[in-house]
C-alpha cells in the first residue's frame, strides 16, 4: 500500500521490479487492537537496546529523526527498545543491503523482497528463520492476513520474512498527466490494450516538444516489463516462470516465449519512435520524478484501488490512467515486500516484538507511515488527513506499503475513505497464479543464479526498455544458458512439483 506524497511499486519491481512492482493511502481501520500480548512481552524485565530498520526510501526524509524520537517514546514503553530509522535510497538498495549483509554492522529489521534477492539471501544465511521467534513474540500477526500469505514466505518450510498487508493483486497500465490529455482532447476510452497507446504517444511527441511521452516508473520496473509481467509467473527471480494462462506448473524459460519477444520488441518499436526517453536505460530518476519535473507524459506501473490519488500527490500533478491488465496476483503476492530478521542482529527476539507492533499498534503504523500529527499532517472531520495548512510538501515521506499492516493507518484527503475495504475487494477479484505461496529455495543452485543474475544486469533493462536491438535475445538467452539457466529451470520445476504435491495442487 502507499499513502501521501509517497511515491508508489514497484511496484517494485522490480518492482520489481518495482520494484514494481510492487502498493496506497490509508485508513485507521484495521482489526488488530493497539499494542497486543506478543508487543508486550520483556518490556520491563530485560536491558533496554537500539533496533536498526532499513527500509527503502523513495522520497523526501528531511524529518525522519523526528518521526523516530516519536516512536521511541511508545517502542521503549512497550518492548524497553529504541528504534535507529535507516532509509535507504532505492538507487542503492541493493548495493547497500549487500553490503550490510555481508558486513557485521548491527541491523535488526529489513525490508526483503522477491523482486530483491531474498532468495539468494536466505540461501546465503543471511536472514533467520522465523518461525519460533513470530510464534513466541508475535503471535498475533498470522491473525492480520490470509494464511496463504503468511505462509507464502516460506523456503524449505521456514518463514523468513512477514509480509506487509497490503495490495497483493495488481493490475498493470499505464498513468499520465490529465492535463495534457485534456489539453489535446484525447480519447483514452478506445484505449484497451498496450499497442492502442501509440496514438496517445504521438500526439504528445507532435504536440509537447520537450516532453517525453513514457518513461520508466524505476530502472528496474522496465517498460516491457511491466506489459509481460501480468501474464506471468515470475516465481521470484524470473529465471524460469509460469505461464499464467496454462493455468498449469510447468516452469518455461521466459527468453522463449512470445510474451516475452512481443513486448520487447513493441518496447523497440516504440523507443525507435521517440516515444521512450532515449537514456531510459542509464537514468537513475523515477518515473514519477521526471513527470513532477515536467519532463515526461507518464510510466506504466503495476495498479489498484486509489493509485491515481496517490501519484498525483507524488507528481504533483493530477494523474489520471488506463487499466489493461486483469488483476493478478502472482507466488510473489505474499514475498513482493515482508520485513526480515538479518542474522546480523544481537536481538532477534526484541527486533521481533518491534515487528508485532507494526501490525498490532496503530499509534506506531501511523507514525511510521504518516509521521506526526500536527507537523506531518492534520485530521479532517471525515477522519481523513491532510497537509498541515501553508504546506506545500511534505518533509517525511514513508512507502507504508513495504511494512506492517497498512489497513491500520489513515487515509489521505482525496482518497476515497474506503480504500482498504476497496482493496480487500480488489485482491479478492484478482486471477490468482496456481503457484501462489511458493517460494524457489536458491540453494541448490546458487552458483548457477549468482552467475544468470550476472547476465541478467547486463541485458535485461536495455533490451527491456527499448533501447537495445530485440536480435540481442539470442545472444542473452545463450549467456543465461551458459550461466546454467536450464539447472536453475529443473531444480525449479521439482521444488515446484514437490512444493504442489504437499499442497494438493
Amino acid at each position: 500500500m502507499k499513502k501521501k506524497t509517497t511515491t508508489l511499486l514497484l511496484s517494485i519491481m522490480l518492482v520489481l521490479s518495482l520494484l514494481l512492482a510492487a502498493c496506497g493511502s490509508s485508513e485507521n481501520g484495521g482489526n488488530a487492537s493497539p499494542g497486543g500480548s506478543g508487543s508486550e512481552a520483556g518490556a520491563g524485565d530485560s536491558e533496554a537496546v537500539e533496533l536498526t530498520m532499513a527500509f527503502i526510501n523513495l522520497g523526501t526524509m528531511s524529518d525522519v529523526a523526528a518521526v523516530q524520537e516519536e516512536i521511541n517514546k511508545i517502542t521503549k514503553s512497550k518492548i524497553n527498545a529504541t528504534v535507529k530509522l535507516m532509509p535507504i535510497d532505492i538507487a542503492a538498495w541493493n548495493q547497500q543491503v549487500n553490503l550490510l549483509l555481508a558486513g557485521n554492522e548491527p541491523l535488526d529489521l529489513l525490508v526483503t523482497s522477491s523482486f530483491f534477492n531474498y532468495s539468494s539471501q536466505v540461501a546465503k544465511g543471511q536472514l533467520l528463520p522465523l518461525d519460533e521467534l513470530l510464534e513466541k513474540y508475535a503471535p498475533e500477526i498470522k491473525n492480520t492476513m490470509p494464511s496463504e500469505i503468511y505462509n507464502g514466505t516460506k523456503i524449505g518450510g521456514s518463514i523468513y520474512g512477514v509480509s506487509s498487508i497490503r495490495d497483493v493483486g495488481a493490475d498493470y497500465g499505464m498513468v499520465m498527466r490529465k492535463d495534457l490529455i485534456d489539453k489535446h482532447g484525447i480519447d483514452l476510452s478506445g484505449v484497451k490494450t498496450f499497442e492502442d497507446l501509440v496514438t496517445v504517444f504521438q500526439t504528445i511527441k507532435d504536440k509537447e516538444p520537450g516532453i517525453v511521452p513514457l518513461v520508466q516508473s524505476t530502472q528496474t520496473g522496465t517498460v516491457a516489463y511491466q506489459m509481460y509481467t501480468p501474464q506471468i509467473d515470475p516465481l521470484g527471480d524470473s529465471l524460469g516462470v509460469i505461464l499464467l494462462d496454462s493455468n498449469d506448473l510447468k516452469v518455461v524459460n521466459l527468453l522463449e516465449t512470445d510474451i516475452f519477444k512481443n513486448k520487447v520488441t513493441l518496447a523497440r518499436k516504440w523507443y525507435e519512435a521517440g516515444y521512450i526517453m532515449q537514456d531510459v536505460a542509464t537514468t537513475q530518476e523515477q518515473g514519477s520524478s521526471l513527470v513532477k519535473a515536467g519532463k515526461a507524459l507518464g510510466y506504466f506501473n503495476n495498479m489498484k484501488p486509489g493509485f491515481e490519488a496517490q501519484e498525483s500527490k507524488t507528481t504533483g500533478y493530477e494523474m489520471t490512467s488506463v487499466h489493461l491488465s486483469e488483476p493478478v496476483i502472482q507466488s510473489n503476492g505474499a514475498s513482493g515486500f515482508m520485513m526480515s530478521v538479518p542474522r546480523n542482529s544481537e536481538n532477534p527476539e526484541r527486533a521481533m516484538q518491534l515487528l508485532n507492533l507494526l501490525y498490532s499498534d496503530a499509534e506506531v503504523m501511523n507514525l511510521l507511515a504518516n509521521g506526526i500529527e500536527g507537523k506531518h499532517y492534520v485530521k479532517n472531520e471525515d477522519g481523513t488527513i491532510k497537509l498541515p495548512e501553508g504546506v506545500k510538501e511534505t518533509t517525511y515521506q514513508f512507502n507504508q506499503w513495504e511494512v506492517g499492516n497498512n489497513f491500520l493507518t489513515y487515509v489521505w484527503e482525496g482518497t476515497d475513505k474506503d480504500i482498504w475495504e476497496q482493496t480487500k475487494k480488489f485482491n479478492e477479484s484478482a486471477k490468482v497464479s496456481p503457484a501462489l505461496g511458493f517460494s524457489f529455495d536458491a540453494t541448490p543452485v546458487k552458483t548457477e543464479v549468482a552467475a544468470a543474475t550476472n547476465v541478467v544486469n547486463q541485458y535485461k533493462v536495455g533490451l527491456e526498455s527499448g533501447s537495445l536491438d530485440p536480435a540481442l535475445i539470442e545472444e542473452y538467452n545463450e549467456k543465461l544458458k551458459a550461466a546454467g539457466l536450464d539447472k536453475i529451470i529443473a531444480e525449479k520445476q521439482k521444488q515446484l512439483d514437490e512444493w504442489a504435491a504437499a499442497n494438493g495442487k
